[in-house]
């Protein structure tokens, strides 16, 4: 009887302590909380992580970290390529930058300005003939009104000559410029966007004698 006794006394000794340890091993064992599809932690080692690491960046619903991707910008328009056109044939360059209503000031400007050069030069050649031909029957300065009109052609010819080439040089520094502003949008739509079209701007000018 006393060792029947003996027994159930350290039975439910040994049971009053063991069931407090059971209960704190049910409180302490929580699941682990999901950062992605394939990585999980438990709430202890999240917690040093966080200590330890400041990288961390998580959204508010899953968890993922967030990375930001730059996109790179690649014109539309080569402004060598333009140049390149503009050179072989003016206007062309502003027809590959679809600056459409420039292809016929530039054409239009160098098959003018050619056209005065090989027509000046052209009268000029003649009168020089004429003015050596003069030399024969009154020399030794010849008929000076031949002389006057042959210098008279020779300087048109020189100037429509250098007339051409600035043209031609304009013509391939705006079909470069025009491949670099290509891709700026300057429309309506975007200067709403800014709020300039809400502001007015008043100028004011006051003159006191």
């Amino acid at each position: 009887m006393i060792k029947l006794l003996a027994v159930l006394t350290a039975g439910t000794v040994i049971s009053l302590m063991t069931v407090p340890f059971l209960f704190s091993q049910d409180i302490i064992e929580i699941p682990a909380i999901s950062l992605s599809k394939h990585h999980s932690i438990s709430p202890f080692s999240f917690a040093n992580k966080l200590k330890y690491d400041s990288t961390i960046q998580l959204s508010s619903d899953t968890g993922v970290v967030k990375k930001s991707v730059k996109k790179e910008f690649r014109m539309k328009k080569s402004p060598l390529l333009a140049v390149l056109l503009s050179a072989v044939l003016p206007g062309a360059g502003q027809f590959y930058n679809e600056s459409y209503w420039k292809v016929p000031i530039f054409i239009g400007l160098t098959v003018y300005l050619g056209y005065e050069y090989y027509d000046n030069n052209k009268t000029y050649r003649n009168y020089r003939d004429q003015y050596e031909a003069s030399q024969n029957l009154y020399p030794p300065y010849g008929d000076l009104s031949l002389l006057s009109l042959r210098e008279f052609y020779r300087n048109q010819r020189d100037d429509f000559f250098w007339y051409f080439i600035i043209v031609y040089v304009l013509n391939m520094v705006d079909a470069y410029i025009d491949a670099h502003l290509f891709d700026f949008n300057v429309s309506e739509d975007k200067i709403e966007g800014l709020g300039l079209n809400d502001k007015k701007y008043n100028l004011n000018f006051k003159i006191n004698f």
